[in-house]
């Protein structure tokens, strides 16, 4: 009977300890002075965390050991990666002028392909901008409440802060991803802009090209028309023959089928213009000379401001492979107050040393990318110098063989008022003379189109002011 009384009166005890702690509010505020010790601690806890991001070993700061001080170039080329305050990409962006002439055909191409944009580069860039801002204020205490529940069925509330103090850069790293991350946002923005711009430029010079080509075989056409009535008329006389009037009719009819073929091109590319701006642009005529700029291109902004994000990341990465120190204080619902500190960090695994040597050859994997960039940008951009130049060369030289056949076009003009040579090959050297002109005129537009190629890859379509 005593073993028996004795675990009944446990169960007893038990259970009004069980009704006690359930009777127990779940988070209570004592009246006992707890809160100025909390902040006192918090207050600790942040001005060590701020000596102490700025005294991090040589180790930490950048991705390997002696990476920062002996390759000083990557802190200039990826500044975005070293400092979260300013964003050398987007103001260099931003500084970019439009070399479009202002009021020019082009400007109005421009501002109404822009006009029509969906806007969702830039949307990502405000966003981008304010991820930033919040990540700013990852070195202030994180504050949350912490519920538990126990094999009992009991629930226990408390109020915890905590406060890093070591971190080994990780929360340096973060606020530089968010920087990055801006940059590379900014990037697209200018991209997508000079892109859309170019598109709508191309589609007018296309257009210009085609009318201009349209005009001169509407000349052809009714200058070839004049010669097929003169032979018509002197089959019907009986000085020639039909096979005379076959040959210059199947010349008109070549270059009325010229003709047409340029008028469908030029209005295939306006309407194209017109849904890429969203409404018909009318009365814009002739090209324009771009005015004088040159700024790196947007392809190496982009693997500059990329480079920056995969060196910041690489660097939140180490910091999360190494321990870490952090101020914690919690508030029960009983008012106990408890402080103290927290050893923190990944665990460390077999792989471990072999992940930490990737990460160390981070920087050498951006600088590649960075150099790749640049020459694969140089090379395209020296091409397009070197058609632009070569055009320009067979303009002038053509010009030249132009106007020579012109001038053998009026002699052979002579010749046949002379009965020196018939009309058949009269037809013939006017017919060559138009389509060496017709080419003659498209130099002048192809000239434009790689000249709007530039400077979109440089990303001087744009004013980057708006950015």
């Amino acid at each position: 009977m005593a073993p028996r009384f004795s675990s009944t009166k446990t169960s007893t005890g038990r259970s009004s300890e069980r009704r006690s702690s359930m009777e127990r509010p779940v988070l209570r505020w004592s009246d006992r002075v707890a809160s100025p010790r909390l902040a006192l601690m918090l207050t600790v806890a942040v001005l060590l965390s701020g000596c102490l991001g700025g005294l991090q070993p040589p180790g930490f700061q950048g991705i390997g050991r002696g990476q920062a001080p002996d390759k000083p170039e990557q802190t200039r080329l990826f500044a975005a990666e070293g400092s979260t305050a300013a964003f050398p990409v987007m103001d260099d962006l931003r500084s970019r002028q439009s070399v479009l002439p202002a009021g020019g055909s082009y400007a109005a191409v421009a501002q109404a392909v822009m006009l029509a944009s969906g806007g969702a580069s830039a949307a990502e860039l405000q966003m981008a901008k304010l991820q930033k801002e919040a990540v700013d204020k990852n070195w202030l205490p994180q504050i949350g409440p912490v519920v538990t529940l126990d094999s009992l069925g009991v629930m226990a509330a408390k109020l915890v802060a905590e406060q890093a103090l070591l971190d080994n850069g990780r929360r340096r790293a973060e606020r530089a991803v968010a920087a990055a991350d801006v940059e590379v946002a900014a990037v697209s923005l200018a991209e997508d802009t000079n892109d859309r711009v170019r598109q709508g430029l191309e589609l007018y010079i296309a257009a210009e090209k085609a009318r201009a080509q349209a005009a001169v075989a509407s000349r052809g056409v009714e200058r070839l028309s004049a010669y097929q009535d003169m032979v018509q008329q002197r089959v019907t006389g009986g000085l020639s023959d039909r096979s005379e009037l076959q040959v210059v009719s199947q010349k008109r009819a070549e270059m009325q089928a010229t003709y047409s073929g340029d008028m469908q091109s030029a209005e295939r590319s306006l309407n194209d213009l017109a849904s890429l701006a969203g409404r018909p642009l009318a009365g814009l005529r002739g090209i324009e000379p771009l005015g004088q700029g040159r700024a790196e291109p947007l392809s190496v902004m982009r693997a500059k401001s990329e480079g920056a994000r995969v060196l910041a990341l690489a660097r939140a990465e180490r910091a999360g492979s190494l321990p870490g120190l952090a101020a914690t204080a919690s508030l029960d619902g009983g008012g106990s107050f408890l402080s103290g500190l927290q050893l923190g960090g990944a665990n460390i695994g077999f792989g471990t040393g072999a992940k930490l040597r990737a990460l160390n050859a981070t920087p050498d994997l951006v600088e590649r990318r960075f150099a790749e960039a640049r020459l694969e940008s140089g090379q395209r951009i020296d091409s397009l110098g070197g058609e632009i130049a070569e055009l320009r060369l067979r303009r002038s030289q053509g010009a030249e063989v132009l106007r020579q056949t012109m001038g053998n076009l009026d002699l052979f003009v002579e010749q046949y008022k002379a009965g020196l040579r018939s009309l058949v090959e009269l037809v013939g050297q006017y017919d060559a003379a138009l389509r060496l002109e017709r080419d003659q005129v498209a130099l002048d537009y192809e000239i434009a189109r790689r000249e709007v190629e530039v400077a979109a890859m440089q990303g001087l379509l744009v004013h980057g002011a708006p950015m």
